[in-house]
């Protein structure tokens, strides 16, 4: 039984996962590339060297692989914000700059990221509800980053706290697809830069209003 499991000192799970990976980096280039209308069964698992037998062990669905891709790419962008929100200097410009420039890096330094979290993720219903869920994710995420920084600790702020986060994350990710498509015309600085005023312009009176 051991030796059915382990292979190479690779266990059946962890291969499983390789090719897991394997397949969802070959839907990023594939999608990034070329646009979704390319993504097929067979045109993946060429692309990622597998037999289809191995796409069907994880995926059932054009839009399940997908939604893991899109779920992949929304953690890498959680870590990467978190960890620039930790290493910023403890100011209120300081942190949302870190934290926006990190996260609009992310997904605009690789295009295929964005092509597949901002273009691709709205071409279904399905995908449509599962990237709503990610937006409404992160705006939960910029609440709590907020509250905490600024000390907002009254009960009553919530609805206000919340309705902002979403307000911020979902007008976000509308212009940056607008600058994407070249409807926008500012660098990529002086969009993380507008950004980051807005964010600590509705940040600092929110703050004003519930630690008075």
């Amino acid at each position: 039984m051991t030796a059915q499991r382990t292979y190479g000192g690779v266990s059946a799970d962890e291969r499983r996962a390789q090719r897991r990976s394997a397949l969802l980096t070959a839907a990023l280039e594939i999608i990034g590339t070329h646009g979704l209308g390319k993504l097929t069964v067979s045109g993946l698992c060429t692309a990622a060297g597998l037999n289809e037998r191995y796409y069907y062990e994880s995926f059932d669905s054009r839009d399940a692989v997908l939604t893991a891709l899109i779920d992949s790419i929304a953690e890498e962008l959680a870590a990467t914000i978190l960890t620039a929100l930790r290493t910023a200097p403890d100011e209120p410009g300081a942190k949302a700059h870190a934290a926006i420039a990190a996260g609009i890096h992310l997904l605009t330094d690789d295009p295929r990221k964005a092509e597949v979290a901002l273009i691709a993720g709205l071409a279904t219903p399905e995908l449509r509800a599962r990237t709503n869920a990610t937006v409404r994710a992160f705006a939960r995420l910029v609440a709590a980053q907020g509250g905490d920084f600024y000390g907002v600790t009254d009960p009553s702020s919530a609805p206000l706290i919340d309705f902002r986060a979403t307000y911020l994350v979902g007008g976000l990710v509308q212009t940056l697809t607008v600058w994407l498509q070249g409807d926008l015309t500012m660098s990529k600085e002086q969009l993380i830069e507008h950004t980051t005023e807005v964010f600590v312009l509705l940040g600092e009176d929110l703050a004003r209003r519930f630690r008075a």
